[in-house]
């Protein structure tokens, strides 16, 4: 990225009791317009999700007071660099859920499963193998267009169009993973959590979630292992290992999806107006 580049990009969670979310809506809502912030807040009563944009100052106010609430102390952040506002607005959400599963019972705030750092994914990946001696196995928890502009080499993708579609998925194919160890992913991490948690409870046996997702990888380690970029749910569409905004994908206005290059050149892309992912096709 540019050193010119003045805009930073935050994305965090957390699994906790939130039970006072009507009430700090507004209050949420009040403080980043005050600091000129934009992006979504969802606050749930099983904890909160953001996405924030804005200069380093502003950011950093932002997380000073949200942190001062014990609640969020230790909130981890993921972070990245733009030359632009990738966002058009300021959103702070009520939701069942900060990302929906529709099991009730997961309760990620209670018990985390296993999860795996960057650095140690990558020594694995490399050899092949865990440090036990499993092969490993990538599970991707994410959308089927999330995974088409880009994901880790010889990766499971059940091909799901929503998080919900993936306990019945996963649990059909446990017999198929015996004596694997799967890690699970996602963008920043919430996602493969809740289904890390989920596989543990259905009887996998070395089930691992990677640590902070695919950008915390990219921070940690770079492109190793990954191939195409990181779709991401702003107008920068997607980020190369680099964190840096890509080039090589588009974002459909009409239908919303990632387009990426080999689709680009189909001709029901038309640049601005419609493309393959679009419902008319």
């Amino acid at each position: 990225m540019q050193p010119n580049s003045a805009i930073i990009n935050i994305a965090a969670y957390k699994f906790v009791t939130f039970d006072d979310t009507e009430a700090k809506r507004p209050v949420f809502l009040d403080k980043c317009n005050e600091l000129s912030l934009k992006g979504t807040i969802l606050l749930s009563p099983e904890g909160i999700n953001l996405f924030l944009a804005g200069i380093r100052d502003n950011i950093h106010a932002f997380l000073t007071w949200l942190r001062s609430d014990a609640r969020f102390a230790d909130l981890e952040v993921k972070e990245s660099l733009s030359d632009d506002q990738p966002f058009n607005k300021m959103l702070v959400k009520l939701k069942r859920e900060i990302i929906t599963m529709k099991h009730p019972l997961i309760k990620p705030e209670l018990g985390r499963a296993p999860a795996v750092e960057a650095h140690t994914l990558k020594r694995w990946l490399d050899q092949g193998h865990d440090d036990d001696g499993k092969p490993v196995v990538m599970m991707d928890t994410r959308n089927d267009f999330e995974v088409d502009v880009g994901t880790f080499d010889n990766t499971l993708d059940y091909r799901i169009t929503k998080f919900s579609e993936f306990p019945e998925v996963v649990a059909s194919h446990k017999d198929e993973l015996e004596g694997k160890t799967v890690v699970t992913f996602c963008t920043g991490g919430i996602r493969c959590e809740k289904a890390a948690i989920y596989m543990k409870d259905v009887g996998y046996d070395s089930v691992y979630q990677l640590e902070g997702g695919i950008l915390k990888y990219f921070e940690e380690v770079g492109g190793a292992h990954y191939t195409g970029d990181c779709f991401v749910f702003d107008h920068r569409t997607a980020l190369n290992p680099q964190l840096e905004p890509s080039a090589q994908t588009a974002t459909c206005p009409n239908c919303k999806n990632a387009v990426t290059p080999r689709e680009q050149l189909a001709p029901e892309y038309i640049a601005g107006q419609t493309c393959p992912h679009c419902p008319q096709h």
